[in-house]
């Protein structure tokens, strides 16, 4: 921060000087609202939350080197008095913000994406001039104000996040430091129960477009509707970003690799690039395309916008942080916050970071979704439940609409694929039925299954085995059943043990060990019919539970969890369940 005396911090927000507060006695900064971040020189403000006063920890921050504490009543220790100390602490950042002319604010908001975007859009400014951004999501009434307040007479840009919780908060953050670029992603179902309706999200969203200056630049998302009708509402400039033709800043030639992760063509009005994003999730094309095109107006090439948004790495935590443990086992942890269009995104990635492999999930009730809240709560469900999941677990509290909509589309699925299996079924006994595959071979001409590299199924008289996608061995009857039926055939010599799980795990799709739930194959059960025709073997179900906390959600997936699995973890902020990926991981903090 610029350097202020105590006497102009009371100036500034109108406070009084006590506890032999020095009226010439320098902050330096950081200004802070947690006195475990206090250093020399700091000005810690002490919030009265619900649950933490900070009054009572001003001693504590005066002893760590704090000059003073903002308050709003008299500490032990030298402070600065006010009324309200959140309206102080905006009052002290709009003044810094004033005082530093030669700074370009870009204000960035929207239902979903905004941190992935603010971090993205931070790196590309970087490359111009030193860059103030918000570190994770701080951007209501106290992290906006703290991280215009980190700047200095060296930064020239300020990367702010906008959030809102109701008509006119975007407007107030606005006039703290008022932005010259506003970034507009998306008007989604967040908050939908506070605001009461899309059309006012939009509303509050659009604040940050017409608190613009005409000199300034609306950034927009052609792709929505919404967002796109807030061009009427600004007298800045607009230019739009998206997938279609219409926007000219855009992606073409979308693709997703195996990890989930996009590349495309940027398309620009003068000229393009390559970019393959390190982001997990298609839907990161779009927060690239925001980024991209916030810095295409501020004048850096498209080479460097393309080349910085492809080595950009994961910034802010818990959103789609994708981890590999030892045993192969991938946790996909995306449990900062959750909306039923997050919700959705999240689910699509995963189907594609989890293809060929077992898949589980941990969510948790949406909430704050106000009359609409039981019915987007079994969407969700029916979401989860239809995606071919293994296993699904739900934590926490108001359960019943997502659990009941989970119950529904799996037992959907499954009978759609026990239909496909009982129809292949009587084809192969029309035919009369090829002979069954042997393990460690593959299925013979005309034997039909899933696609190579899922596995296939095939029997051993009436208990049935499973035979491997390549390399992943396979899996006999489980060992409280014996020795194999008469008639089973067993591996090539050195292969594993009849009965027993061979090395890294028995393949996805098998009968799982210890009585952990038996998954169907990505996008639902192994297709497949008994040699010889038959009744087909039923199809798998899904196995879904409810528990009450994120370590019990862990708890239960260390018995559900076999080496190569994939485990995605997204829920409400509320509900905590970071610390489900992190006990999964292994108890530490990533």
């Amino acid at each position: 921060m610029i350097p202020l005396p105590l006497a102009r911090i009371a100036e500034i927000t109108s406070g009084a000087l006590t506890g032999m507060a020095d009226p010439r006695a320098v902050v330096r900064g950081p200004v802070v609202i947690d006195s475990r971040a206090v250093e020399p020189g700091s000005l810690f403000v002490a919030i009265k939350g619900a649950r933490v006063d900070g009054h009572d920890y001003a001693a504590q921050a005066i002893r760590a080197g704090a000059v003073a504490v903002l308050a709003t009543r008299p500490v032990e220790g030298p402070a600065v008095i006010v009324p309200d100390a959140a309206a102080a602490l905006a009052e002290l950042a709009t003044a810094q913000a004033a005082a530093l002319p030669g700074v370009t604010v870009i204000g960035v908001t929207g239902s979903a994406g905004k941190t992935s975007t603010k971090d993205l859009l931070a790196r590309l400014t970087a490359r111009v001039g030193p860059t103030i951004a918000p570190v994770g999501s701080f951007n209501n009434e106290l992290g906006h104000p703290l991280t215009v307040l980190r700047a200095d007479l060296d930064t020239r840009f300020m990367v702010l996040e906008l959030a809102a919780r109701n008509i006119g908060h975007i407007k107030d953050l606005t006039r703290i430091a008022p932005p010259q670029i506003g970034v507009v992603l998306n008007v989604g179902t967040a908050h939908l129960g506070v605001f009461g309706g899309k059309e006012a999200i939009a509303k509050a969203k659009g604040e940050l477009v017409e608190a613009l200056p005409r000199t300034g630049v609306a950034v927009l998302n052609a792709d929505d509707p919404l967002v796109r009708a807030m061009a009427s509402r600004t007298d800045a400039r607009v230019t739009f970003f998206g997938r279609g033709e219409s926007a000219s800043i855009r992606a073409e030639g979308v693709t997703v690799d195996a990890r989930g992760r996009a590349s495309f063509t940027l398309r620009t009005p003068s000229g393009s690039a390559p970019v393959s994003l390190q982001l997990y999730g298609e839907h990161a094309v779009d927060n690239a395309l925001a980024a991209a095109a916030a810095g295409y107006e501020l004048g850096l090439p498209v080479a460097t916008i393309a080349a910085e948004l492809s080595q950009a790495t994961p910034l802010s935590r818990w959103r789609m942080e994708v981890t590999d443990r030892a045993d192969g086992v991938t946790v996909v942890n995306d449990a900062y916050n959750a909306n039923p269009d997050s919700m959705r995104a999240a689910f699509a990635a995963f189907e594609v970071l989890g293809r060929g492999r077992r898949r589980f999930a941990v969510i948790a009730a949406l909430r704050e979704l106000g009359e609409e809240g039981p019915a987007l709560n079994a969407e969700l469900g029916r979401l989860a439940g239809g995606s071919g999941l293994a296993g699904l677990i739900v934590a926490g509290p108001d359960a019943g609409p997502v659990l009941e909509g989970a119950h529904a589309a799996a037992a959907q699925a499954q009978a759609a694929a026990q239909a496909a299996l009982d129809a292949q079924a009587a084809a192969h006994a029309a035919a009369g039925g090829p002979q069954a595959p042997v393990p460690h071979q593959d299925p013979p001409q005309g034997w039909h299954g899933p696609s190579p590299d899922q596995g296939w199924h095939g029997p051993a008289q009436d208990q049935g085995w499973h035979g491997p996608a390549q390399d992943q061995g396979w899996h006999g009857p489980s060992p409280e059943q014996g020795v194999p039926p008469q008639g089973w055939q067993a591996p090539p010599a050195g292969g594993p043990v009849p009965g027993h799980p061979p090395v890294g795990g028995p393949p996805m799709g098998a009968a799982p060990y210890g009585g952990a739930p038996a998954g169907p194959h990505p996008g639902g059960p192994a297709a497949g019919a008994p040699p010889g025709g038959g009744a087909a073997y039923p199809a798998q179900a899904m196995r879904i539970v409810h528990v009450p906390d994120a370590e019990a959600a862990a708890a239960e997936l260390a018995g559900w969890l076999r080496p190569g699995d994939a485990v995605l973890v997204k829920g409400p902020r509320a509900m905590g369940l970071e610390r489900t990926a992190e006990l999964v991981l292994g108890g530490a903090a990533q």
